[in-house]
């Protein structure tokens, strides 16, 4: 027993030794794959964006095929749909939102002032606060920040247009991709396993299949509950009669693809825009936003999500802290399905391994 004990502690001593020297020797030679990384980066956008809308979309083609619709056919419903989806959105809601965005855009030098009138009269009300906060918080230091982040944006801006062709040449692509991804996306696994043999092939269809819900269960799901989380902050924003309630709402709708801190980044312009409004709606704010979280946790996740990616808040926490400072708010978004996916393709090697360990047995 204690001759397998070490037996297995060396195994494992080994496998770290190899990887590590994998990792090394990956890292010596990456310029090896600097083409790799240059195809994988001009092609990710539109396969990420045609894949989000292929598990949007991929239902409905379904759908249609049930009632003996032909595949190309249902393939050119669902881009009818799309088409008129975004028909709607063109006509009724951009106008609409960016009247609103353009208001709150004039309206920003008036906020502006009114922080710069607080701070002024913080200044001269200092001796109303205890030094330990004068000493902890510095009003030139925090000028300071403010002028940098400004240079800061100016030049994330200037970056941004610099790259919009780009983005917008791989928008152009997306169609294309989510035509083939709907036309013959049911035929990767099988094309595959043909090459593999039948415990293999096996193994790797259940891998598949796992992948798949997956990434079914997270996007479907995200989407569907940010959409409801937006429906249900707009009927609160209209009710209170809170200025810019669409651009917020859609901003609540975008902010809520990020697991955990999507609610806390989506109620923090709408509490900015409450307290210059009237203070009191700021109050007003908050409440909206909890009882749609309590709307939202209890009764849309639960039945949209349920628990299929059954990850731990921390782990989520984590992820994001870590995802936010090495790739940004893309790293915000792909963090949790990304480590999704990869749980479950581990997930499923262990049960493998645990199958074939009791097979032996």
């Amino acid at each position: 027993m204690l001759f397998l004990v070490h037996k297995r502690s060396f195994q494992l001593l080994v496998m770290a030794i190899l990887i590590a020297l994998f990792i090394y020797l990956l890292s010596a030679i990456d310029f090896i794959f600097d083409p790799l990384w240059a195809y994988i980066g001009a092609v990710a956008v539109p396969m990420i964006g045609a894949g989000i809308l292929y598990y949007i979309t991929r239902p409905v083609m379904y759908f249609l095929e049930r009632y003996k619709v032909p595949r190309l056919a249902a393939i050119l419903g669902v881009f009818l749909l799309l088409v008129l989806v975004g028909f709607i959105i063109a006509n009724f809601i951009a106008p609409i939102a960016q009247q609103q965005f353009s208001r709150l855009i004039d309206n920003l030098p008036k906020m502006v002032d009114a922080v710069q009138n607080l701070i002024v009269y913080w200044q001269s009300n200092q001796n109303i606060i205890p030094s330990q906060i004068t000493e902890s918080v510095n009003v030139d230091n925090i000028m300071n920040n403010v002028e940098k982040y400004a240079q800061d944006a100016t030049s994330m801006i200037i970056m941004f247009i610099s790259q919009l062709v780009g983005f917008v040449f791989a928008l152009v692509l997306i169609p294309f991709f989510l035509f083939f991804l709907l036309k013959d996306g049911e035929k990767l696994v099988p094309f595959i396993r043909q090459y593999l043999s039948d415990k293999v092939g096996n193994s790797f269809e259940r891998l598949a299949k796992a992948v798949d819900h997956t990434l079914k269960s997270f996007i479907q799901g995200q989407l569907l509950v940010s959409f409801f989380v937006g429906v249900l902050l707009l009927v609160g924003y209209l009710i209170i009669q809170l200025d810019y309630a669409l651009t917020l709402a859609l901003f609540a709708m975008v902010t809520n693809i990020i697991p955990f801190i999507g609610p806390f980044l989506a109620v923090i312009p709408a509490i900015l825009v409450a307290l210059f409004q009237e203070p009191i709606m700021a109050v007003y704010v908050v409440i909206i936003m909890v009882v749609a979280q309590q709307i939202e946790g209890n009764f849309i996740s639960p039945n949209v999500m349920g628990k299929a990616l059954s990850i731990h808040p921390l782990t989520i926490i984590t992820l994001i802290l870590a995802a936010g400072s090495i790739a940004g708010f893309l790293g915000l978004l792909f963090v949790i399905p990304a480590y999704a996916v990869f749980k479950t393709i581990v997930s499923h090697f262990y049960h493998e391994w645990q199958n074939r360990k009791h097979q032996e047995a």
